[in-house]
Parts: structure tokens; C-alpha cells; sequence
């Protein structure tokens, strides 16, 4: 699999990274680290424990993230969601519960597109 397919693969926009990160060892790199992040965890563990402000912050985080790798379709999700917790509204919405199924299903995709990406690496 090359870069490109991984990115076709996670929704992403490859063009766009490489804009920022200009190779392709460089992209490597930085969306290894994407599987250690632990923004996504934390979103998670917050939204269960109902911590509304962890919970935006790990959202916010993990767009950014996103913004910065070209990770478009788990960024598209994360922004929602970070717009369902915004500072200013009181609790957990329930629609940002059901606005983390959508966020869990992307990040998936995109660890396993990195993952088969870097396995084929490896080969």
C-alpha cells in the first residue's frame, strides 16, 4: 500500500499534508504518533465519566490533529462533536453521544488504514 492509498483508504487528503509535510518519511512519522495520541481515548473516558469540559477539550484536540495529518473524515466528525460540547452549553448533549458512535467509526477506519499502511511498509 502506498501513502496515497492509505489516505484514499482513511478519507484524508493527502495533497494537503504534503503541503505541510513535505515527504513522505516526514508523513510516516507523524501519523505513527497518530496511534499513540491519546486524545481519542481521553474523549472517550470523558464522555463516559460526564465530563463535558475534558470531554471538549480531548474533541478539540483530536480536530486539530486531524487538521494538521489531512485526516478529513475523522476531523469532519471530531469538529461536530467538538461543536456539540462547546464550553458554553451546560452537560453532555445527547446528541454528542450519538455524535461519538460517528467519531469511533473514523477513528477506526483511520488506525487501520495507518496500520495496513505501515504493515505493508514493512514487508
Amino acid at each position: 500500500m502506498t501513502i496515497q492509498e492509505c489516505y484514499q483508504k482513511l478519507g484524508g487528503d493527502f495533497e494537503k499534508v504534503k503541503t505541510r509535510l513535505p515527504s513522505v518519511s516526514l508523513i510516516t512519522k507523524f501519523i505513527t504518533k497518530f496511534l499513540d495520541d491519546s486524545s481519542f481515548s481521553e474523549l472517550c473516558r470523558a464522555l463516559e465519566e460526564g465530563q463535558r469540559e475534558e470531554a471538549f477539550r480531548a474533541a478539540h484536540t483530536l480536530k486539530g490533529v486531524c487538521a494538521n495529518l489531512g485526516f478529513d473524515q475523522l476531523g469532519a466528525s471530531a469538529c461536530k462533536l467538538t461543536e456539540l460540547l462547546r464550553p458554553e452549553r451546560n452537560g453532555i448533549p445527547e446528541d454528542a453521544v450519538l455524535m461519538l458512535d460517528e467519531v469511533k467509526q473514523d477513528y477506526e477506519s483511520t488506525a487501520s488504514a495507518i496500520r495496513a499502511y505501515l504493515a505493508s511498509c514493512s514487508e
